[in-house]
């Protein structure tokens, strides 16, 4: 079962709506699902809550040490309460996925992504799980940078925030350890509904 939900993100006001927040959002809105507020936590290097469901205790961590850094409070907080790699499930933004679907994902390279390059090397290990949460790609390698730290498309924007919605529904599966199931609800994704045909004047 995952018994540590981790959100990627930059701290600061300036950064709050952009692409590479997507971890966040998703944390804030499991925080709220599960009714806890995040708290800063120094020795955890970020903001933290801790939950009670069915019996079980689940956190949730928004590192706030810049996402380049982002293993350090991983770590620390998985090592105190002794929480293993497999039951750390990371939300991060994904430059290889549209705008309003993810992927679940077990292990496997960081792919570039400098906060889980980090939690990479502060864990020594790639084997948890993340939550690829879809931003798209601007088209040009050069552009990837600025694209990340912009603000989505009010489109975008929208697509987001229903696959972040939607992919909540998986979060029971995840703390009973079904992640089959979780992955089936996560990367379900349905299709917008098409549009009625306009009538033809007889």
């Amino acid at each position: 079962m995952i018994k540590l939900f981790v959100g990627l993100g930059n701290p600061g006001p300036q950064y709050e709506a952009t692409r590479h927040n997507a971890g966040f959002w998703w944390v804030d809105a499991l925080a709220r699902e599960l009714k806890v507020s995040l708290a800063p936590e120094k020795g955890f290097h970020g903001l933290v809550a801790r939950a009670n469901v069915q019996g079980r205790t689940v956190w949730l961590l928004e590192p706030q040490t810049f996402m380049n850094l982002s293993g350090r409070a991983v770590a620390a907080l998985a090592r105190f309460y002794k929480i293993a790699p497999e039951e750390i499930l990371v939300a991060h933004d994904e430059l290889d996925v549209v705008p309003g679907q993810a992927k679940l994902k077990f292990g496997g390279s960081h792919a570039g992504h400098n906060g889980l390059r980090d939690i990479h090397a502060q864990l020594g290990t790639g084997d948890y799980w993340r939550l690829r949460l879809g931003i798209g790609h601007p088209g040009v390698k050069s552009e990837v940078v600025d694209w990340v730290l912009q603000k989505p498309a009010p489109e975008q924007r929208t697509g987001l925030e229903e696959c972040v919605a939607r992919t909540l529904k998986a979060v029971p599966a995840m703390l009973d350890g079904d992640m089959e199931k979780a992955t089936l609800v996560v990367h379900t994704h349905k299709a917008p509904r098409p549009k009625p045909p306009r009538p033809v004047d007889s």
